[in-house]
């Protein structure tokens, strides 16, 4: 079957968890120096794009993401320049005129585009350093369709249990590649993160507030601290196929307005494959 084409629906419900896999052989191919690079251009590019990132986790021998892309309307011709000369550094002067403008902002909006600059950008840096040539990722990203609100927490949790599922951690914020963990360094009020989960519990409280119900959130989802606040419903302990495998996350309502608009992306041959790949919390 010919690869499946990427899903991207322009909705401001859906964000999309990213994964991406090194084309090198072992899970320790990332080692802290190469890990603290790709968080900063993460960080960097995430200032650049017309993003909202809630999470990460970068491994051994590969990373996840979970972002939503912003709506390009929203940013007037002013920011569309200041994040041009944010994402040239000052190391070129430009000169700005409508097409450049118009072409920048496509761009800025873009979700494979910002993924696809965050991993060429580490590519060539690793290369370099390495003194190797040839691929290091393995083919295109995957991208996972989440639903904001409940499905969009219980994936960010997920992410952020990654390196407690590897066993190189107990609490996730010990892992400083991880969400949880760079939240936690960098204080939640001074972070490129965002908590805009979509959730009426989050509303009207402070950063600080928002911070201290998801981590609760997610000790309760990896068993982590008292048994009392463990959450049975779902545990997290160990690897969920559907947080990466499947096209589509969220309610059934989220879930059938969007899947009908998806399935005329595929060929007759391929609606049965994401009608089992859809799945609904």
């Amino acid at each position: 079957m010919p690869r499946i084409p990427r899903l991207l629906i322009n909705s401001p419900k859906a964000a999309y968890h990213i994964i991406s896999r090194t084309a090198l052989p072992g899970y320790e191919v990332l080692g802290e120096e190469e890990k603290d690079h790709l968080l900063n251009l993460i960080r960097w590019l995430s200032q650049v794009y017309f993003v909202e990132v809630y999470g990460f986790a970068i491994m051994g021998n590969h990373f996840h993401l979970l972002c939503r892309m912003l709506s390009e309307e929203q940013f007037s011709d002013e920011e569309v320049k200041s994040r041009i000369k944010l994402y040239y550094q000052d190391k070129r002067k430009v000169f700005f005129y409508e097409e450049l403008i118009t072409k920048w902002r496509d761009k800025l909006a873009s979700l494979s585009r910002y993924v696809q600059d965050i991993k060429q950008r580490f590519s060539r840096w690793y290369n370099k350093r390495h003194e190797r040539k040839g691929y290091f990722w393995a083919d295109r990203f995957k991208s996972v369709i989440i639903e904001t609100g409940e499905a969009l927490l219980n994936c960010l949790a997920y992410i952020e249990l990654n390196p407690v599922r590897a066993g190189i951690v107990e609490k996730p914020e010990d892992y400083r590649w991880c969400s949880l963990g760079y939240r936690t360094r960098s204080g939640p009020d001074k972070t490129f993160l965002s908590l805009n989960l979509g959730l009426s519990a989050y509303t009207n409280k402070s950063e600080r507030e928002q911070f201290d119900l998801y981590r609760n959130f997610v000790y309760g989802k990896g068993e982590i601290g008292e048994p009392d606040n463990f959450d049975k419903a779902k545990k997290f302990t160990y690897r969920l196929r559907h947080f990466t495998e499947s096209l589509l996350i969220g309610s059934k309502h989220f879930i059938d307005e969007t899947k009908n608009d998806l399935k005329k992306l595929f060929t007759k041959k391929q609606k049965k494959f994401i009608c089992d790949e859809i799945y609904s919390l």
